[in-house]
């Protein structure tokens, strides 16, 4: 099995969380949306791989930078 390390800044890592949960919220919305079987079938296959990348990844991100790394939230302080 091939496999690959990437090291990313905090910052960077928040960006990529983000861009993957955005993801998954459309995906989920498209599959609520969509009466077409087969879009239905392959958003769902896609959204669960999408959760079992996300899931693990989410979990390393708090361990190491705290909850914070998964507040996305643009308003001010």
């Amino acid at each position: 099995m091939n496999s690959f390390k990437l090291e990313l800044h905090p910052s960077k890592l928040k960006l990529v969380l983000e861009g993957l949960v955005q993801l998954e919220t459309e995906m989920a919305e498209r599959c609520a949306a969509s009466d077409d079987p087969d879009v239905v079938a392959d958003t769902g296959k896609d959204s669960i791989e999408l959760r079992l990348l996300l899931k693990p990844l989410q979990e390393r991100a708090v361990a190491t930078y705290g909850q914070n790394i998964l507040n996305f939230s643009r308003d001010e302080l």
